[in-house]
């Protein structure tokens, strides 16, 4: 578990260096930042009403790298997350693990309307592991294992930073599954022994964040993807929804939600704690965070 937090920081230094240069001779760039620590703790000590010691943390960079020059438009977001958790009697688990490039390059075709080129690429740092009721633990994912990349023309409405959408009619999407075993398994819809997989379809991208009240604002992301090829009527959705609630400079409480379907992964279904052979099927995956800590800003 350290490797990927060793990765994270080495980023981390580098972005934070890049930054420190001089860049007041390019205006054209807008840069932004965020690294942020959260860290959630629980310990009972003979509580009757019972509990159990559990202790998270996780690590998230975001950041913005925005290039703006006559009818030109360049905006770029990189993440990088991961999270541990540790309970009583269960060890260390991860519960974040994220690695998301976005690239949006526009053309302003009309006054918000611009024509657009747009790539996005999503893996993981780490393998994933599904526990059944006795700890055991069987690999579900691990880096580039799945991957994502997907890219293709289209337009885009953007009033501001805080609302904004992409539509490509037209988009190649691969799928990279670059473990054995899981490929063997044809894991993530890949054909079995195959390390890839091409859909050629519709993507949709939509970004809105809202200033609720003072020192509280929420974030929404949303992508949909239909595969022309197979199954069109499947509409692949990844949505998330984050909370940031200011306390003073350096301390926030943050929040998230998010929410995959992916008719491709495969889930296995588990019955009082026993994971059923044969019974991958399709579901809805949810992930959520909740916690307080230190945020550094640009």
């Amino acid at each position: 578990m350290k490797k990927p937090l060793s990765i994270v920081c080495v980023g981390l230094l580098a972005l934070l260096s890049a930054r420190a240069q001089d860049t007041s001779s390019d205006t054209t760039w807008r840069i932004n930042g965020e690294n942020t620590l959260l860290i959630n703790q629980s310990s009972f000590s003979n509580w009757a009403a019972g509990g159990i010691n559990s202790f998270a943390a996780n690590l998230i960079f975001n950041y913005d790298f925005n290039y703006k020059k006559d009818r030109w438009s360049w905006d770029n977001k990189v993440i990088a997350a991961y999270g541990l958790t540790k309970q009583k009697s269960i060890g260390w688990r991860k519960n974040d693990d994220r690695i998301v490039l976005n690239s949006l390059l526009g053309y302003q075709a009309a006054e918000r309307w611009l024509y657009t080129f747009y790539m996005n690429f999503n893996t993981q740092f780490t393998d994933g592991f599904q526990y059944d009721g006795d700890n055991n633990s069987s690999l579900i994912s691990t880096a580039f294992a799945p991957a994502y990349l997907s890219f293709g023309p289209g337009f885009a409405y953007k009033e501001s930073d805080n609302f904004r959408f992409n539509l490509s009619p037209a988009a190649a999407r691969f799928i990279f599954v670059t473990n054995d075993e899981l490929s063997n398994r044809g894991a993530f819809g890949v054909d079995p022994g195959a390390t890839s997989r091409f859909e050629f379809g519709a993507s949709f991208d939509a970004y809105y964040k809202a200033q609720i009240m003072e020192n509280i604002s929420v974030e929404n992301i949303l992508k949909l993807y239909s595969n022309y090829l197979e199954d069109p009527q499947n509409v692949d959705v990844d949505y998330t929804f984050n909370l940031f609630m200011k306390v003073n400079d350096y301390i926030t409480v943050n929040g998230g939600v998010q929410l995959i379907y992916d008719d491709n992964t495969l889930i296995p279904r588990q019955v009082d704690g026993v994971i059923v052979p044969g019974s991958e099927r399709p579901t809805l995956q949810v992930r959520q965070v909740l916690g307080a800590g230190i945020t550094y800003k640009f």
